[in-house]
């Protein structure tokens, strides 16, 4: 028997006799030898964590990007030239880049880590004919294994014996009610929601017990299967790795034509030797080369990485922050994501009275119940405390307060936990009350009952289906009294039973019957019951899912729900949240997983389009929409908690799981993590991602706008028979230490008017683009003539003294540029030119630091500089004022439709 043999039976078509005879195994359970050598065979009943990662590779994947690639060339060239100090500095930068980064992820990961829980611990088998409690992950295929109310099921296994036994499978399939189990052989072609014979690993038993004969382990569950598929599918680059990767081939093509350029002017035009040349192009490498901007964009992102974890969303991939800001589609599952996961009942019928609303979400039992907008008393309400009482006592769930986490937890079947929360809201489920007898659900009667003693008084309580509680009853129960069933009410409560189900309402029934005294068990003879009433409930979204959904549609990003459930459910949801609404063609339609495979590829994609509802949908169409999408341009964060949103999780741009409900295999496929499970998280971290994408896009103009000026300075003095106004020594101090100061200062920007009333970026969209560089050359310009202007006049005085100036001009120029940096369409007095405290304190160090260079002796003999006067410092720092004005005056022109100063546009 191998591995391969136990994966391709359809195990849910046998009968339990061939089970036994193709697993080898026998009533008795395997011997311990047997179970050693399946293990050495099939392996141990675990999954592989194939999203794990060592710290080792988190590190040296900080070492990848093209900008960093860059700098190690720049190095290279330093050393080359004898710049020994240059390279131990840019080298220094790179170490730097690498451990923020590494920080970051590692910090994520470890907390991703702890929110991890075991799958099954242990497990009660038969082994060697006795009934043993193991670890789960010493199962084996052929071992029987036995399943209470509450268990979680350890391993893949066929049922051969069941009672009353219903699952829970929302995490595998995305189905939020319970499942009936049985026995009986099925369909070969059943799919897998679908085989009532058979319990997977990682789903949980709501109520009965079960025996089952274990079919497959591991890696060949159907959530091992799941896992597996992870490993195969091809993740690219992140949107902001492929930016950057860009800026950094935008910034060598720069360097390269710079140098070039300078040698045409100094070797053809200025017949300079060649050691000369290769000198002044190392000072033109260097300026070309922004040495500190992929520190600097790991601060930026380490920045909105720590907002975002006051936000209760822990980011696993460093990169993945800016991406959220350019997400055009969300594709989201329904239950545990937009829903809370937990039955509610909302609606109560009494015979022949009108709807009472109950208030109250989850498993918190507080609430009202309403009629026509007044809150009710049960105490007055006779039919309604019966009710309640029924609910409440022909139940076996547990409803219990997790003081750790502030929350309530359900123990068993999602419908008896979502009727005791109700009678606990109406305050009548207390004591004196015994319980004499219980039968639980039978999905072949469809109901279950429970015999109760009150008083002296004994009652039979009935809880099931409503078409058969209503035909076993005889009476109903009202407010003024029990009457007679008639045909009349029969109507009246079947047309509000339709009412509810069309939408999408799960509905029981509940009736009772007076027994005689002597009675102690329950007697199956169920006719003659007086109807009591019927329940309506509902997985209701979580709160704040409906606001989130239109912050989302009001920023540009479409909403699809992608789920596993019943399609008239989805319809429900999807209206009741305003998913329907933000389809790009009006369609309020949905489709199934079925209907899908039957489109062809034309149509298919036609769907994916303009539809925004799809249910019963398996991990694969799951896949192969979140791919459609794609292909088209969309830029996709995918949500979900369970094991079948695990392969779209990775697969998607940004892949977004629960933290609380969801799954390890979830977990390790995303990229970010919710920690409070709400949807609307997300919607907050899209906000910070828009805000971690302008800063990383301001920070990279403030360097290149610098850069630029310090090449234009350069190569125009060589051209016009000038000495270097600079140093590379110089040069790179500006780049990375008066710049660097003030950009990181300028990374923790904080965003500026309503981010999410604007579309989402453009991913094709280049850090440097068209857009921008009218801008950047303005004031690189600016500040490039003013500098040369400033360096000629006072060169006179000597090359020394010239140099001084012009590094003094420059400096200030970039203390100016920053508040030009802090927004590139408002006016810096609009959002307060101080506001940034930061930046304020950048600016205070810069200057000091300005200052000691230039009249600390021992500096300044290092940089070359000769003293200057204090009129001299004021001067340069009232010329250089004229970049701030400059941008001031080009923002009022191109942003103010109105042509009132200050007044910008905020689009």
């Amino acid at each position: 028997m191998s591995a391969d043999h136990t994966a391709k039976t359809p195990w849910h078509h046998v009968t339990a006799e061939q089970v036994f005879r193709e697993l080898q195994t026998t009533a008795l359970g395997l011997t311990d030898r047997e179970a050693e050598d399946r293990r050495t065979r099939y392996g141990r009943n675990e999954l592989r964590e194939s999203g794990k990662r060592s710290w080792i590779s988190i590190f040296g994947k900080q070492f990848g990007s093209l900008l960093v690639i860059v700098l190690f060339v720049a190095a290279i060239i330093s050393q080359l030239s004898g710049n020994t100090i240059d390279t131990y500095i840019i080298l220094s930068v790179i170490f730097l880049n690498a451990c923020i980064g590494f920080t970051q992820e590692w910090r994520a990961e470890k907390a991703a880590a702890s929110l991890k829980t075991s799958l099954a611990l242990w497990a009660k088998v038969l082994r060697n004919g006795k009934k043993e409690t193991l670890l789960s992950r010493e199962l084996v295929p052929g071992d029987i294994i036995f399943l209470e109310e509450g268990d979680q099921v350890p391993a893949d296994a066929r049922l051969i014996e069941t009672r009353n036994v219903r699952t829970i499978e929302a995490a595998l399939t995305g189905e939020s009610l319970s499942t009936g189990k049985d026995t009986l052989p099925l369909p070969a072609e059943t799919i897998l929601p679908e085989r009532k014979n058979m319990v997977y690993k990682g789903t949980f038993l709501a109520s009965g017990y079960a025996v089952g004969v274990i079919t497959a382990t591991g890696m060949n569950t159907a959530i091992g299967n799941i896992a597996g598929t992870l490993q195969s599918i091809r993740t690219s680059r992140t949107n902001f790795q492929k930016k950057t990767d860009i800026l950094g081939k935008q910034m060598a093509l720069l360097s390269v034509t710079s140098a070039v350029c300078l040698f045409v002017i100094m070797y053809f035009f200025r017949d300079t030797n060649l050691n000369d040349v290769f000198i002044t192009a190392i000072a033109i490498l260097v300026a070309a080369i922004p040495e500190g901007l992929p520190a600097v964009l790991s601060i930026v992102l380490a920045i909105g990485i720590r907002r975002m974890s006051k936000r209760k969303v822990i980011v696993r991939e460093f990169t993945a922050t800016e991406t959220l800001g350019a997400v055009t589609t969300i594709i989201t599952d329904k239950t545990g994501t937009l829903t809370q996961n937990s039955l509610t009942v909302q609606k109560i019928g009494i015979p022949g009275e009108e709807d009472i609303h109950v208030t109250g979400e989850g498993w918190f039992p507080a609430g009202n119940f309403v009629r026509n907008g007044h809150v009710l008393d049960v105490n007055r309400l006779p039919a309604l405390q019966q009710f309640l009482q029924i609910a409440g006592w022909c139940n076996n769930a547990e409803v219990y307060h997790d003081t750790e986490k502030n929350t309530y937890k359900l123990m068993g079947d999602p419908t008896e936990g979502a009727l005791l929360v109700l009678a606990r809201k109406g305050g009548v489920f207390t004591g004196g009350t015994e319980k004499l007898d219980d039968t639980p659900f039978d999905s072949a009667r469809k109901r279950r009952a429970t015999l109760v003693e009150k008083n002296g008084k004994k009652q039979l309580f009935v809880i099931g289906a409503p078409e058969q509680i209503l035909e076993k009853s005889t009476r109903a129960l009202t407010n003024k009294g029990v009457i007679d069933m008639d045909t009349e009410h029969r109507q009246f409560i079947s047309r509000k039973i339709e009412h509810w189900s069309d939408h999408a309402m799960r509905i029981v029934a509940l009736a009772y019957r007076d027994e005689p005294g002597d009675l102690l068990k329950i007697n199956k003879n169920t006719e003659s019951l007086t109807f009591a009433g019927i329940a309506g409930m509902t997985d209701p979204p979580r709160p704040g899912a409906k606001s989130s959904v239109a912050r989302c549609r009001q920023a540009g990003i479409r909403v699809i729900m992608a789920t596993g459930d019943h399609i008239n459910t989805a319809l429900a949801i999807a209206r009741t949240t305003g998913i329907l609404e933000t389809s790009p063609k009006g369609e309020n339609t949905a489709l199934t997983e079925t209907q899908l495979s039957a489109l062809d590829e034309r149509e298919f994609e036609k769907a994916v389009l303009n539809i925004n509802v799809f249910a019963r949908l398996t991990p694969q169409m799951k896949l192969r929409i979140a791919n459609t999408l794609q292909q088209k341009g969309e830029l996709i964060a995918m949500t979900g908690d369970g094991v079948n949103d695990a392969p779209a999780l990775k697969k998607a741009d940004v892949g977004i799981a629960m933290g609380i409900m969801g799954t390890d295999v979830a977990r390790d496929a995303a990229k970010i993590i919710l920690a409070d499970d709400n949807f609307s998280t997300i919607v907050n971290a899209i906000e910070e991602g828009r805000i971690v994408f302008n800063n990383a896009r301001n920070t990279s103009f403030y360097l290149v706008t610098t850069n630029l000026a310090e090449i234009a300075t350069l190569i125009s003095a060589l051209a016009i028979g000038m000495p270097l106004p600079l140093t590379a020594t110089q040069i790179l101090w500006l780049n990375l230490i008066t710049d660097g100061t003030e950009d990181m200062a300028l990374a923790s920007e904080k965003g500026h008017g309503d981010l999410l009333r604007e579309k989402p970026v453009n991913p094709k969209e280049n850090i440097l683009n068209k857009s921008i560089l009218p801008f950047l050359f303005i004031n690189a310009a600016l500040m490039a003539v003013v500098t040369l202007l400033v360096f000629n006049h006072y060169l006179p005085e000597g090359l020394s003294k010239a140099r001084t100036t012009a590094f003094a001009v420059m400096s200030f120029y970039q203390f100016y540029n920053v508040f030009n940096m802090r927004t590139l369409k408002l006016s810096v007095f609009s959002i307060g030119m101080f506001s940034n405290k930061y930046i304020n304190a950048a600016l205070v160090f810069s200057i000091i630091v300005l200052l000691c260079l230039i009249e600390v002796p021992f500096l300044r003999k290092l940089f070359g500089f000769q003293q200057l006067s204090f009129y001299e410092f004021i001067f340069f720092g009232l010329i250089s004022s004229s970049v701030l004005w400059i941008g001031e005056l080009y923002k009022y022109l191109r942003y103010n439709k109105k042509l009132r100063l200050w007044k910008f546009s905020r689009h």
